[in-house]
């Protein structure tokens, strides 16, 4: 295909987007020529495109590399890449105006626009995400997922050797600002020019919807404060969380804890994470219901899960905000020494949060609200309620909103690691890392390994591993004492 074919479908393409016009043509050709690095075009009348926006990207990229219009490296040609998808992105305001059009005739009909859009002009990284690994794992709490996160680009030693050097900038504060918006990117800042977010008012503040870049799972969408300020759970938390799924009444949504070790990866910023997919655990069961004395006409239970989890059901929403309230309040002034629950340091520092899921039932509402504690202790430095040293060589990073719905997103290494562990455990040479072998001798003991069965017994085992952190991060454990504890907090309610 000739260079003038590539333009000019790519710029049919952009039209087709709706923030241009066919009069714009001649001016789009030309802006996108002179970036590539080209003298000229010949004319080629507009057909039917026949190939998809990423294929037309990377023969421009490849086209600009050639003629030195970019350097071929990964940083400069994500922000080429970005630079060129913006035209396929219309403006923000029309970006809003067409997702609001589509929302009057139905809220999921907005969504599809704007993910389609989003994948479209690689906004999503949908070929990066491909490469993750996927896998369920049956477990006495249902079928677990989990994956391998291959998605985000490793940093090759240049760029971490040219981030050193650059001067620090702190425009955008973080990844979730709204001033991200079009930013161009840099060496230590991902490129943003095709970047648009839906903006929300939620109870009278502003507040901004977007897609993840990486995402872990359907429609992973994140609900960020237009403010720049600390994740917070609180009353108001609860009735924002409730609010969206009144107006994204197809998504789940849920907010990280605010505290460290427990909370997020980004407690810098207020934000909530959406979606359109069935977790693990919001098919699980209420495996024991109680009554809670203030809100007699509540459904409310524990959730058979390694975590601790209330569930509340309610059709009333002002009533759920008020209970959930409730349980945050008494649950972050609670203490139980014989099961190392403690709410307070001596010095007062608070341990005690909550992890909310919010999500629609037909005319129900629902809140899981996940009890957490931050503590740490000679015997476990990372954290009582952390996975534990013994399951680390699978998971060491926090148990964030996405791994405590079930869904575990573990470090890239093990793609290459549990391909070492197969060899070790089939007999061949291998390069297996220390910190597995106890466990791989162990699976040893248990098992008849082959070339057939080796990797699904090695991933029916990762995902007891991660029932297991889960187990970990549970304040009150599956075993009588913790249950009879647990219930023993519920009564306090």
């Amino acid at each position: 295909m000739s260079m003038s074919q590539t333009i000019t479908d790519f710029v049919t393409l952009a039209i087709q987007a709706g923030g241009w016009m066919e009069l714009d043509r001649l001016y789009l050709q030309n802006r996108i020529l002179g970036m590539i690095g080209a003298e000229s075009i010949e004319t080629v009348a507009p057909q039917v495109v026949s190939k998809s926006s990423l294929e037309l990207l990377d023969e421009l990229v490849s086209e600009a590399v050639k003629n030195g219009a970019v350097e071929d490296e990964a940083s400069a040609r994500e922000i080429f890449e970005a630079q060129l998808m913006d035209f396929l992105t219309p403006p923000p305001s029309v970006v809003n105006a067409l997702f609001a059009q589509h929302y009057e005739k139905d809220p999921a009909a907005a969504t599809d626009y704007f993910y389609k859009l989003s994948k479209e002009n690689d906004y999503i990284k949908t070929r990066a995400i491909a490469k993750n690994i996927l896998f369920p794992a049956k477990t006495e709490y249902g079928d677990l997922e989990i994956t391998i996160n291959l998605s985000r680009p490793e940093k090759d030693p240049k760029q971490i050797a040219a981030e050193r050097q650059a001067a620090k900038v702190d425009y955008p504060k973080c990844l979730l600002c709204m001033e991200n918006e079009g930013y161009k990117g840099r060496i230590d800042h991902p490129a943003r020019t095709n970047h648009r977010i839906i903006r929300m008012n939620l109870d009278g503040e502003s507040w901004g919807f977007q897609y993840s870049p990486y995402a872990y799972y359907n429609e992973h969408s994140i609900i960020l404060s237009e403010e720049h300020r600390p994740m917070v759970i609180s009353k108001d938390t609860f009735r924002r969380l409730l609010k969206i799924t009144e107006v994204l009444p197809h998504y789940f949504v849920g907010s990280n804890a605010d505290l460290p070790i427990v909370g997020g990866s980004i407690l810098s910023h207020d934000h909530y994470q959406a979606g359109r997919h069935v977790f693990p655990m919001e098919k699980a069961d209420i495996e024991y219901y109680f009554e809670l004395k203030e809100f007699p006409l509540m459904n409310a239970g524990i959730v058979k899960w390694p975590m601790s989890v209330i569930r509340l059901q309610s059709p009333n929403v002002e009533e759920l905000i008020e209970a959930a309230a409730y349980i945050l309040e008494k649950w972050r002034h609670y203490s139980d020494e014989r099961v190392s629950i403690q709410a307070f340091s001596e010095d007062g520092t608070p341990h005690h949060t909550i992890t909310p899921i919010a999500r629609r039932k037909g005319p129900l509402f629902e809140l899981d609200l996940v009890l957490r504690d931050n503590n740490v202790s000679a015997k476990h430095p990372d954290g009582i309620f952390h996975p534990h040293k013994d399951v680390q060589h699978i998971k060491k990073e926090n148990i964030g909103l996405i791994e405590v719905m079930g869904l575990a997103v573990l470090p890239p290494r093990l793609n290459e690691e549990l391909h070492e562990v197969e060899r070790y455990v089939l007999g061949k040479d291998n390069k297996i890392a220390e910190y597995h072998t106890e466990w791989a001798d162990q699976m040893k003991t248990k098992y008849t390994f082959d070339d057939q069965n080796t990797k699904e017994i090695i991933q029916k085992e990762v995902g007891q591993i991660f029932a297991r952190v889960l187990a970990d991060a549970g304040v009150y454990k599956r075993t009588p004492e913790g249950q009879a504890a647990f219930k023993q907090f519920i009564e306090t309610l």
